[in-house]
């Protein structure tokens, strides 16, 4: 037993948890204080009083140490590791206690002192290069956009079981083969078991099979006839099916829980370049962004948390998440959540950027992480491809390695091998495929030509982008409530810039990447506006990244279009802050969510400037079923002086899109693109509604001489509150007199359903309010308009 324990002065904690985590949960912690948790050792301690946990053949789990990490039971040391990702099981025998558990989580900053083999190239983003010899996440070690809390402690549940029948390992899979769906099992079960029978059942089915076995494993196959598929939400039903082991022996018969699986085919064309990802035959636009944690601290979240989380990306019309290199293995839930709602995962192994040691040692221990994480992901329905590594290749390119040491061996042949193995779907890193990694135009790339590099908005089209693994990043602006020192934050103030995104040792952050847009997009100077209006300059620069996101995904969607999906980098920011997220650190969603939603509903419409070729219409259709629809354009000039209409009836295949050019609906040439320019121009709103019967399904706007960047006194606005469908919903009625931009609604204590949406003129919209706190208050309650000095202000009954 070490004998510094005597001395440390011990506080109450609970675990799963990390040292930061622990602290403030004691209110010794917060978002700036100044602690190096990789400077100081950690010790965790757990006493257990007699007859608390189970005697006689127990296991005892770790299921995550982060990252130097010894344990002691009773004094005796029982397990040492080095990977804050590798999982532990001791089988140990237990009498009945008292017990005493010591975990101590060793200082990483002296091994990162250590004089070691330089990298071959430099990662920007990281002050310790030495980072690649340790499996450790990089969150809270990348001081340019992650909050300073590295992950030390016992930071994923340990427990003690006592097992009846033992599962030692189990390889489950599924398969479609024409109707059918096959389960197929290889389990290794205790020595005990003398029979065993798997089952599978859902949608009132039900198959089973005799296990056979074979040289120490029990193998079978379940077969269900007429199976149902499952699809992503966007395209389908997300159908599951439960499975379960029967295993009997000499005490009688237990049923053993494997989870739920779902019967898909998942097929990737990289033909020429191409990445084209089919679910059960289909062609899917994978549109979504990068997961990170919902707590970065602690790195979890219940069950609840992540399942709401996972909803609120549906119903922005985002069928993939990417769980990046820079992040951690998620846990079982967020899987479970992905499966049930229909959503698919790119799942990137936890290397990114580094130029990764491949030593027999470090490789080892890489072969048992990877082995353990596919055992969590098989037969998961959701599970798209495992991915390598984050921009490894990429940042060798970058850092002007010879171009052999872009393929390092270690994923490209022993990760691969084992991945393909398990008959998995493998991409070596997250930009691969092209001249170089991170070229846009074959296989997956990060994009960030609109975005980091100042690019024009037509980039997205003239990149002839493939697949976007991480994309339009932005400083995205959150509301009040999600910046870290309220309304009277500014945006130049240290505590601002202390949080914004950037790249170390940049002359520039990702404000400024926003304020290029907010002048690209409106005409103004952003640095002298936030000096004499800087509520205008928040409005501004919220419209813009919105405005910039929903350009370039409909430009990606659209038929014609090469792009096989793109995926924004970070869903939710990491702490409160104009960070990458679309949603705040708190959960509430910013402009750019919204307007996301828009444009990635699973029926939607869109307009595109082609030029001299006219204004295009593209209407969308996802679903498993065929669209009947009406389609109706609205031309306006001057702010509600209505100059045109046409419509037309447009049927949609399943799974698929429409492009239609409205020249066509109108009798004479309209100059709707604003092409030719022969004289004033005869519109400058275009309003498109889709409808299906007497209900309108989808909107767009198009304005043909830019986005209105001037106010006028009043558009005539007005709002109304109405009684909702339960008593934590409100019912929001907004109308307006002339065309209003970029409407947004303020109303503390509610999340609005939708916001920072356009109203046509003489339109009215009904937008539903949820509660999401106790504490209101009404005489804050505003509705207002990008392109009107008025604001609408009322209460909430």
């Amino acid at each position: 037993m070490p004998g510094q324990i005597a001395g440390l002065a011990w506080k109450p904690a609970t675990a799963p948890n990390t040292a930061a985590g622990a602290l403030r949960d004691l209110q010794a912690w917060q978002w700036d204080s100044r602690i190096d948790f990789d400077a100081l050792d950690w010790w965790w301690r757990l006493r257990m009083p007699a007859g608390s946990v189970p005697s006689g053949r127990v296991v005892l789990g770790f299921d995550g140490l982060a990252t130097l990490a010894d344990v002691w039971l009773d004094g005796t040391h029982v397990l040492h590791g080095e990977s804050m990702f590798l999982a532990h099981e001791l089988p140990l025998e237990l009498d009945d206690g008292p017990h005493e558990l010591l975990i101590r989580c060793a200082a990483l900053a002296p091994e990162l002192a250590k004089k070691r083999p330089r990298p071959r190239w430099r990662v920007p983003m990281l002050t310790h290069a030495q980072l690649r010899w340790f499996r450790t996440s990089l969150l809270g070690r990348t001081p340019g956009w992650s909050p300073p809390c590295p992950a030390v402690g016992p930071w994923r549940p340990v427990w003690v079981e006592q097992r009846r029948l033992e599962v030692v390992q189990a390889d489950v899979r599924s398969r479609v083969e024409g109707s059918r769906g096959v389960v197929h099992a290889t389990l290794e079960l205790d020595a005990g078991v003398i029979a065993a029978r798997l089952l599978v059942a859902g949608e009132g089915q039900r198959a089973s099979a005799e296990l056979c076995l074979h040289e120490g494993r029990w193998t079978g196959e379940a077969v269900l006839d007429d199976v149902r598929l499952w699809w992503p939400h966007t395209h389908g039903d997300p159908v599951r099916y439960q499975v379960t082991v029967e295993a009997r022996d000499a005490a009688g018969t237990v049923s053993i829980d494997l989870g739920h699986t779902g019967f898909r085919t998942i097929d990737i064309d990289r033909t020429d370049g191409d990445f084209a990802i089919r679910v059960n035959g289909v062609d899917v636009f994978c549109r979504g962004a990068c997961w990170t944690p919902l707590d970065v601290v602690t790195l979890a979240a219940t069950p609840q948390a992540l399942c709401e989380a996972v909803a609120q990306a549906c119903s922005a019309g985002m069928n993939m998440l990417r769980v990046g290199g820079t992040m951690v293995y998620e846990e079982a839930a967020f899987h479970d959540a992905l499966d049930e709602q229909g959503v698919l995962l790119w799942q990137d192994l936890m290397f990114a950027n580094m130029d990764y040691p491949e030593d027999e040692a470090f490789v080892a221990g890489v072969q048992v992480e990877v082995d353990q994480q596919l055992a969590r992901l098989q037969g998961r329905p959701c599970l798209a491809l495992v991915c390598g590594n984050s921009e490894g290749e990429q940042q060798a390119a970058m850092g002007a390695a010879p171009r052999e040491l872009w393929s390092p061996r270690l994923f490209h042949q022993i990760i691969a091998a084992r991945v393909e193995a398990a008959g998995v779907a493998y991409v070596s890193s997250s930009a691969h495929g092209g001249a170089f990694p991170h070229a846009a135009n074959a296989g997956t790339s990060s994009y960030y030509g609109v975005g980091a590099y100042l690019r024009p908005l037509d980039d997205a089209r003239r990149s002839a982008l493939v697949f976007a693994s991480e994309c339009l990043a932005f400083a995205n602006i959150p509301d009040e409530s999600g910046l870290p020192g309220g309304p009277s934050l500014r945006v130049h103030h240290p505590e601002w810039k202390a949080r914004s995104p950037r790249d170390l040792g940049a002359g520039w952050d990702f404000d400024d990447v926003r304020d290029h847009y907010v002048a690209t997009l409106f005409g103004i100077d952003p640095a002298a506006l936030r000096v004499f209006d800087h509520e205008r300059y928040l409005a501004l620069g919220r419209a813009a990244t919105a405005e910039v996101m929903a350009q370039a995904m409909v430009e990606w969607r659209r038929g014609r279009s090469p792009t096989r999906g793109a995926l924004i980098w970070f869903l939710r920011d990491l702490w409160p802050g104009a960070g990458w997220g679309v949603i705040d650190a708190n959960g509430a969603p910013k402009l750019c969510f919204h307007a996301l939603r828009r444009v990635l509903a699973p029926t939607a419409i869109a307009l595109s400037d082609e030029g001299v070729n006219g204004l295009a219409v593209h209407v969308f259709n996802d679903g498993p079923a065929e669209l009947a629809a009406h389609v109706r354009l609205s031309l306006y000039r001057g702010g509600e002086i209505a100059v045109g209409s046409a419509s037309v009836e447009v049927q949609v295949p399943a799974h698929g899109s429409r492009e239609l050019a409205a020249a066509n609906w109108f009798d004479g040439f309209t100059d709707l693109s604003f092409a030719y320019r022969f004289g004033p121009p005869a519109t400058d709103l275009v309003h498109a509604v889709l409808s299906t019967g007497a209900a309108e399904v989808a909107e767009a706007f198009w304005f043909p001489v830019g986005l209105p960047a001037t106010r006028e006194a009043d558009v005539g606005l007005a709002a109304s509150v109405l009684p909702g469908d339960s008593v934590h919903e409100r019912r929001l009625e907004i109308s307006t007199r002339r065309f209003a931009q970029a409407v947004t609604v303020d109303v503390p204590g509610f999340c609005a359903e939708d916001d920072g949406f356009h109203l046509a003129p003489g339109q009215s919209r009904s937008v539903r309010l949820h509660a999401v706190s106790p504490s209101r208050s009404a005489a804050r309650a505003s509705v207002s308009a990008l392109n009107a000095d008025a604001v609408v202000r009322f209460g909430i009954p």
